[in-house]
Parts: structure tokens; C-alpha cells; sequence
């Protein structure tokens, strides 16, 4: 016998979850249309297919946003990180390049909205540690930045401090996998296109897509 109430508690996820996805596919296409407004010397206009395949993951990554916090206080501020991060992702590998103009308003704005997630579950505690998690991983890159030849630029030392602070908000566990895998991934990386071209250089390699995809799946993997 079929159960009326779980039944519709599943097709209201469902809609929330397609719903999320949506607002997220709409907020990306005006977070492009900013970024062409805003640096129309970095980003030109992006070929079709370029298009499609950032409208494509801004949609999957605010579904599964979805799906990961549910209609939580929380999960507007990690929307955000999502469509800013496509945007960020593709002008670094197109670029090399991670814009203060993006970096820093992705900051601010992560930072407002998850005080306000913490005021409503009264959860002080946890943008306490978002907080520390953006000055450990800034730090942290800056070191690297500093003290290898790697390539880290200081676009990526910039973008860390965002990554800490949506990362550390959930738990040092975050921290820690999405901080460490996004150095492992862009080193991986760095690696792969030095072996297949001896004529690429670290220092050419994009590492922000490598942080920012290692800093969601932590997010949307690690309980």
C-alpha cells in the first residue's frame, strides 16, 4: 500500500531539487552576462559550446546543491559558490587568470550569507570555524605560492580564502579534503600536461579549476 505523505514528500524534494537547479541555470547565465559586462577584455564572447557546458554544470552542481542541504538556510550561499565557481573555472582555464572582481565579491557574499544561516540555525560556532578555515587555507597557499615552483599564482592564493570559509563552515574534515585534493589535483594535473608536452610549463597550468571542483565534492560527498 502506497503512502500518500512520503509520496509527496518525495515530489516536493524532487521540485525543490529541479527548482534550485533552474534558479541556478538562470543566475548563471546573468553571472556570465556580469563577467562579459564587467571584464569584457578577459572573456569576449564564449563559443556555443562553451556556453552549454557551463550552463550544463552550473545546472548539476545547484541540483546536487539541492539535494545536499535540502531547503536549509545554508544552501543559498553554496548556490552562489557554484555559479561563481563555473564562471571562475572557465576564465582560469581559458585565461589563467582569477579576477579580484569575482574573487572578492565571492567572499563578501558567502560570508553575508552563511552569517545569516548561522543566525538562523544559531549555529555561531560554524562561521566561526568558516572563518579560521579561510585564514588557514589562504595561509596555507600563500606558503606554497611562496615557497614552490608549482605555479600557484596569487589568484589562486586569493581564491583560497572563499574555498576555506564555505569549506570550514561544515566541518575541518571539509577543510582538510577539499583544501589538500585541490593541491593534489592541480599538481596531478601540472604533471599530466608536462609529460604529454615537455613544452608546457607549470606556471601555465590552471590550478583554480582543480581547487574549486575538489572544494564542492567535498562538500556534496562528506557528511
Amino acid at each position: 500500500m502506497s503512502d500518500p505523505a512520503g509520496s509527496a514528500s518525495f515530489l516536493s524534494a524532487l521540485l525543490f531539487i529541479a527548482g534550485t537547479g533552474a534558479a541556478g541555470l538562470c543566475l548563471g547565465l546573468l553571472a556570465e552576462l556580469l563577467v562579459r559586462r564587467l571584464l569584457p577584455g578577459l572573456t569576449g564572447s564564449p563559443a556555443i559550446g562553451q556556453r552549454i557546458t557551463t550552463a550544463a554544470a552550473t545546472f548539476a552542481l545547484t541540483s546536487l546543491l539541492a539535494w545536499r542541504f535540502g531547503a536549509s538556510a545554508e544552501v543559498a550561499a553554496y548556490v552562489v559558490l557554484a555559479v561563481a565557481g563555473v564562471q571562475l573555472a572557465r576564465i582560469d582555464l581559458v585565461h589563467h587568470l582569477l579576477p579580484n572582481r569575482l574573487v572578492l565579491p565571492l567572499f563578501g557574499t558567502g560570508l553575508l550569507l552563511l552569517a545569516v544561516a548561522a543566525v538562523a540555525h544559531e549555529t555561531a560556532g560554524n562561521l566561526l570555524r568558516g572563518v579560521a578555515g579561510a585564514v588557514i587555507l589562504f595561509v596555507f597557499y600563500l606558503i606554497l605560492a611562496l615557497t614552490s615552483r608549482n605555479g600557484l599564482g596569487m589568484g589562486d592564493v586569493k581564491l583560497a580564502a572563499p574555498l576555506g570559509l564555505y569549506l570550514g563552515y561544515l566541518g575541518w574534515s571539509h577543510l582538510f579534503y577539499g583544501g589538500a585534493l585541490g593541491f593534489v589535483a592541480g599538481g596531478i594535473t601540472s604533471l599530466v600536461l608536462l609529460l604529454k608536452d615537455r613544452g608546457n610549463k607549470p606556471k601555465e597550468v590552471a590550478y583554480g579549476p582543480s581547487m574549486l571542483a575538489a572544494g564542492l565534492a567535498a562538500i556534496l560527498l562528506i557528511p
